[in-house]
């Protein structure tokens, strides 16, 4: 895939997500693609990435995902983000908390023949539970 190919399928992504829009979302990954996430697991195919990602915006419905341009290298791009909103849907069993959450969040994709096959998403999942009230930070 050239550069702007990656760009296409990353815009697309952005666009599905921010109008919550599951199936456009889905269609962008291959039918076995990967999504490693603290908070969806490890899961494998269109339908369970896009249940991994509902679940964080039945959570955390105002959540506002801030991207930076992404790094592309080939096959694979990186995009540093930051996260922003409110506990108000249960997860995890979680009951909602309301209390508000920032966190930055790091996405890691690969691609092959325009879809993403992997996507992994890194963050502080420790400090998202601490700021909606799960647990308790430790004093320094």
């Amino acid at each position: 895939m050239t550069r702007d190919e990656v760009l296409v399928v990353l815009d697309r992504r952005r666009d599905a997500l921010a109008n919550r829009d599951m199936a456009a979302f889905a269609e962008l990954f291959d039918a076995n693609a990967r999504l490693e996430s603290p908070l969806a697991g490890a899961v494998t195919g269109r339908e369970a990435i896009a249940e991994g990602t509902r679940l964080f915006y039945k959570a955390f419905p105002d959540a506002v995902v801030t991207e930076e341009p992404p790094i592309i290298d080939g096959t694979r791009a990186v995009i540093v983000a930051e996260a922003v909103g409110t506990h108000v849907g249960s997860i995890m069993g979680l009951e909602p908390s309301g209390r508000p959450f920032r966190f930055a969040l790091t996405f890691v994709l690969e691609f092959d023949r325009d879809l993403i096959v992997r996507e992994r998403r890194i963050y502080d999942f420790t400090g998202l539970l601490v700021q909606i009230g799960v647990l308790r930070a430790k004093p320094a």
